[in-house]
């Protein structure tokens, strides 16, 4: 017999929303084209009044920024073009003094190969710190006698992950760039130096961590080949370094250090399940408080990944967000909510539209289908702003992200007399390559770097192009505009948390699952289990989230169980009208009501402009 699962706890964490910023991109204060911390610390107030609780930045530790700050050389001191330690400590205490918390970028499976421990590592066989890092001896091929890496593992930036080291003649491994070695968590003193790591940030004011790739720090014993996928030698062993035998252990030994300091904890997870998920973040594992899956993101990828071709169905979606929604209520378990992150492009680019008539329309939509969700809510610099891809016209000049650059680099060696080819593959780039997400912030109007970098700072170039929509999609014109995405997200976070007994602790059903349409549509409702701490029932008790993903106007049967939420039951079918409640009616995207129809067999349905969104409470 299944153990009975208890209900959710209530926790501040739960409630929260996450600001996440991409340093380099956010803001520039001193001119060198680079974002930086003071940067940051000069736009608290704009972050604040977006209402959102954390600020989680990506990595802006000492790093010779191989992969934007995910190569770390130095744990304990800040990366000079961001910023000093003192910065770093001003910024902890301006996000404190404003009631928020600061969330760092723990970067643990693998270091810079320029960290001084990878230097004594890679120094000889007998170094003290060889085992620290997972080197191999070569093998050789049966055909040819030629050496062959340790095994069959690609690197998901292209290539083997294995790279050769001249000096002592052995490969180690790297599961990214070659200039990221993995740690070998194997050895007891790489924990301990990691939880070390740990302790030196929360006792300087950090309130916790998103852990980098956290679930690849336990690898299979002997590194076996992977089973092959696809043609060729390379292939993905995510089957034998995602969520290793050792992992739990592993995560446990964090999450006693986080308790100690009541810190947060969201793991990124790719390659895991939902099963393997809820082990490291049930509420009594004593490991994460969440994580991030990826099942969302990849789902218009082609079967070979990012760069070939796929498909987004919005009945793909809603069958994604209906799994991970009822498994983590069902099992304790908790969800972190996002569809834009700096390794994603712009959500409205990608699952809607970018148009000038229907870009804010969308990001209301996409909100409203996002935040009143179960789960932490993260949202990236620039989402409430409605950021859209890079333009379309851009020369691969302008393009940043190694994996991107890696990928078009193959391309023009293996297909150079291939125009059709290319591209199929630069269309992808604009669609679901990261550089998307990481133009800098638009601020204002005021070219040419659309006040990311100081007024008089224009003699040096931003490191990544600014979009050139910005004159009209920007800070302050967001900001000036009631009607703008921004306001929105200010008022989908408040409505959150004040009827947080649904939209974060109640029930979720999704609406007509089985059906391949344009709409997902959900109920949350106030949980007996978890609801009102006073233990009376709420009023509203239930809300009911529509949103639509079609580019089209549509007629949408409203299902059965929809019906109270949308009608006015004591008038005249024919004449009914929507019974929206008044605060929650300003989560709508579109003025002026909705037109409803009696279909056959007395079904109503309700007109649905395009990308049009829903709140009805009752």
């Amino acid at each position: 017999m299944r153990p009975e699962i208890p209900p959710i706890k209530r926790a501040p964490w739960r409630e929260a929303s996450v600001y996440q910023i991409y340093p380099a991109s956010f803001k520039d204060s001193n001119g060198d084209g680079l974002g930086d911390i003071q940067g940051i610390i000069s736009e608290l107030d704009y972050i604040k009044s977006l209402g959102v609780d954390m600020v989680w930045l990506s990595p802006v530790l000492r790093s010779p920024q191989v992969d934007m700050g995910y190569d770390i050389s130095d744990y304990k001191d800040i990366d000079p073009p961001y910023g000093t330690m003192a910065d770093h400590d001003a910024l902890i205490e301006g996000l404190h003094h404003r009631g928020m918390k600061y969330v760092m970028d723990l970067v643990v499976n693998h270091t810079s190969d320029q960290h001084p421990w990878f230097k004594e590592s890679r120094s000889s066989v007998t170094n003290k710190y060889r085992d620290w890092y997972i080197w191999r001896p070569s093998r050789h091929d049966p055909q040819t006698g030629e050496r062959i890496p340790p095994n069959n593992w690609e690197c998901f930036f292209s290539g083997s992950a294995w790279a050769w080291d001249e000096m002592t003649q052995e490969y180690y491994l790297h599961l990214w760039a070659t200039g990221q070695p993995d740690l070998n968590w194997e050895n007891p003193q790489v924990v301990d130096a990691v939880h070390d790591v740990i302790r030196f940030w929360l006792n300087r004011g950090v309130d916790g961590f998103r852990m980098d790739v956290i679930n690849y720090i336990s690898k299979e014993p002997g590194l076996p080949d992977a089973k092959p996928k696809k043609p060729g030698f390379l292939q993905n062993g995510a089957e034998h370094f995602s969520c290793g035998p050792r992992l739990h252990e592993y995560l446990q030994g964090i999450g006693k250090i986080l308790s100690e300091y009541n810190a947060f904890s969201v793991g990124e997870m790719p390659d895991a399940g939902p099963e393997d998920i809820l082990k490291a973040v049930g509420q009594d594992r004593g490991e994460l408080a969440m994580a991030f899956h990826f099942e969302i993101d990849s789902m218009d990828f082609g079967p070979t990944g990012r760069f070939e071709p796929g498909t987004f169905r919005p009945t793909a979606l809603k069958r994604i967000v209906n799994k991970w929604q009822t498994f983590m209520l069902s099992n304790s378990g908790w969800n972190a909510l996002f569809m834009e992150n700096h390794d994603t492009s712009r959500v409205v680019s990608r699952y809607a539209s970018d148009s000038p008539a229907l870009r804010t329309i969308s990001a209301k939509m996409l909100a409203n289908h996002l935040a009143l969700q179960s789960g932490t809510v993260f949202l990236y610099q620039g989402q409430e702003l409605a950021m859209a891809n890079v333009p379309r016209e851009w020369g691969m000049d302008k393009y940043r992200d190694i994996e991107c650059v890696n990928h078009w680099e193959m391309v023009l060696r293996n297909y150079p007399d291939d125009p059709e080819r290319q591209m199929k593959y630069r269309e992808r780039y604009w669609s679901v390559g990261r550089d998307n997400a990481r133009t800098p912030m638009q601020w204002n109007a005021r070219g040419p770097s659309a006040g990311f970098m100081p007024e008089g700072a224009h003699s040096t170039a931003p490191w990544m192009s600014i979009h050139t929509d910005y004159p009209t999609w920007n800070v302050v014109n967001a900001v000036a505009d009631q009607n703008s995405s921004f306001h929105h997200w200010r008022r989908v976070l408040k409505i959150r948390k004040q009827y947080l007994d649904i939209f974060i602790y109640g029930s979720f059903e999704m609406l007509n699952l089985d059906m391949d349409e344009d709409v997902i549509a959900y109920i949350r409702a106030v949980d007996p289990a978890t609801g009102s701490d006073n233990g009376q029932v709420t009023v509203p008790s239930q809300a009911l989230v529509v949103a639509s993903f079609s580019v089209d106007e549509i007629w949408w049967t409203v299902p059965q169980k929809a019906l109270a939420f949308l009608l006015d039951l004591s008038k005249d079918m024919k004449t009914t009208v929507l019974n929206i409640h008044a605060i929650v009616s300003k989560l709508g995207n579109y003025e002026g009501r909705n037109e409803l129809r009696l279909e056959e067999g007395d079904c109503v349905a309700i007109r649905l402009r395009p990308y049009e969104t829903l709140v009805a409470m009752i």
